[in-house]
């Protein structure tokens, strides 16, 4: 029997399974080290660690056994795919794998085997990458985990919070079992987990990376996006996955750069917005030193610091829920409420029936006027962004909460509407965020900030995330298991 033993933070590991992705990708393409043999290792780290993690909704080790010898062959004939060649990966279980249970965290869809890949599978899979698994994840990508599903447990300490739904992401990269996976955020779902678990995840711009087999739950506030170790890793995935899509009308026609290029260039004169009153007020001091410290390095970096005051968040944020609860209600009305006893019950603080529940109830005008504020708000965040190149705010107002202190905020709307004050608005206004590891609480578990960029930025944001990383070593700690 596994157990969860006391867990301490190291600096610069050095075993594989704790490798940055392009590390063991460079080893890889000069066959210091063989597909076969890196996910075999992979393979025996997630059955001696995930019994007690709970990561994985399912482990795929015959897929990824066959695709890794596939890979090394390829590899041996010199045909390269590209940095994810050959390198373990895995992905949230919404998206659709073909002839693979596809769940979405819940029970209603368990025996649910999609005929074909979700386009960002299908892209995984061109560049080469082995497919580990599938990750948990909450209840159809919302707050709360189905009763049935055992939660992931936050690796630095198991009676801390994982994150929300992208929760079995966090802690399989975290945790050394996947060097790199994909992710959801539609309120949070890959910065909470990020943050949580002291890795790095990018929201990409909406309409950055196609939608095409991802289980929805708002489909105009749904962002897919990579989670890894590094900024540096993240890019690589990202630059896998993103591009225009046949099967996604919404995904842009606009041509995905290099984000790996030019990552050990200086950054250059960029602005960096700040705004106090947002970032410091109802927050407690753990965060706003983070910040600060963050603030240090990035002018140490050359990079100036602009005080600027952001468009009302306060509103935006609150009308969130209508837009969630309907488009939610819309991506489920097959089965809601015709079959609602399947779901979790309705009444529990976070659970998806409520939130679907709440969208049968909102008006057309109610919804409406929701819309002319995301607009609004959209509109006033650019002209910010107009003066600036990013901005720097927290993920959440707090550091790191225990799951007795998650249950609480859940339990309570206006904790949970200021916990989301930092995330939700710019899923309104679907813009791309990048989110790492600032450093460690007194609790020693990670703290998590994010830069927020204009549309289509994301290499900006990748780029300042890596020189961020060059001078700080939070991302190369890992919990001991």
């Amino acid at each position: 029997m596994v157990s969860l033993m006391t867990l301490t933070c190291t600096a610069h590991e050095t075993r594989v399974h704790y490798a940055s992705l392009l590390e063991v990708a460079a080893k890889l393409r000069a066959r210091e080290l063989t597909p076969v043999e890196l996910t075999e290792t992979l393979l025996a780290r997630i059955d001696q660690v995930d019994p007690v993690l709970r990561s994985y909704a399912t482990v795929t080790a015959d897929v990824a056994l066959a695709q890794a010898g596939n890979a090394e062959a390829e590899l041996a004939a010199g045909r390269y795919r590209g940095p994810l060649h050959g390198v373990p990966i895995a992905v949230k279980d919404l998206c659709f794998t073909a002839g693979i249970v596809t769940a979405a965290g819940t029970t209603i869809r368990s025996g649910h085997v999609p005929t074909y890949d979700a386009t960002v599978v299908q892209r995984l899979s061109q560049a080469g990458a082995i497919l580990l698994g599938k990750l948990q994840l909450t209840e159809a990508a919302f707050a709360e985990h189905h009763p049935s599903v055992t939660p992931p447990r936050n690796p630095w300490n198991p009676e801390y919070w994982s994150g929300a739904s992208s929760s079995g992401s966090g802690v399989a990269v975290a945790a050394g079992l996947a060097f790199g996976s994909l992710g959801t955020d539609t309120g949070g779902s890959i910065r909470y987990p990020s943050a949580a678990n002291g890795i790095t995840g990018i929201k990409p711009t909406w309409g950055r990376v196609s939608r095409y087999g991802v289980f929805a739950l708002a489909a105009s506030l749904d962002h897919v996006g990579p989670m890894a170790r590094s900024a540096q890793d993240a890019a690589a995935i990202l630059g896998a996955i993103a591009g225009a899509d046949p099967h996604d009308p919404t995904a842009a026609a606009i041509p995905v750069p290099d984000y790996l290029a030019g990552l050990g260039a200086p950054i250059g004169p960029v602005r960096i917005g700040v705004d106090r009153a947002y970032n410091e007020t109802r927050v407690d001091q753990a965060t706003i030193g983070m910040l600060d410290d963050v603030i240090a390095v990035l002018r140490r970096l050359g990079a100036t610091i602009v005080e600027v005051t952001l468009p009302d968040t306060s509103t935006i944020n609150a009308m969130w829920p209508r837009y969630a609860g309907v488009e939610a209600a819309i991506a489920h009305q097959a089965t809601y409420p015709s079959r609602a006893s399947e779901y979790g019950p309705a009444d529990t603080p976070g659970s998806i029936a409520g939130l679907i529940t709440h969208g049968h109830t909102v008006s057309a005008i109610e919804l409406m006027h929701a819309h002319h504020q995301r607009l609004a708000f959209t509109g006033g965040l650019a002209r910010t962004l107009g003066d600036v190149d990013v901005l720097l705010t927290p993920v959440q107002p707090t550091t790191s909460l225990t799951l007795a202190q998650k249950e609480a905020v859940y339990a309570d709307p206006e904790a949970l509407t200021d916990l989301l004050r930092f995330v939700t608005p710019f899923n309104m206004a679907g813009a791309p965020t990048i989110t790492l590891p600032g450093g460690f609480g007194e609790d020693d578990m990670p703290l998590g900030f994010q830069f927020v960029g204009r549309p289509f930025e994301e290499q900006l944001l990748i780029q300042l995330g890596h020189a961020y990383q060059r001078e700080t070593d939070w991302h190369l700690r890992h919990p001991a298991l």
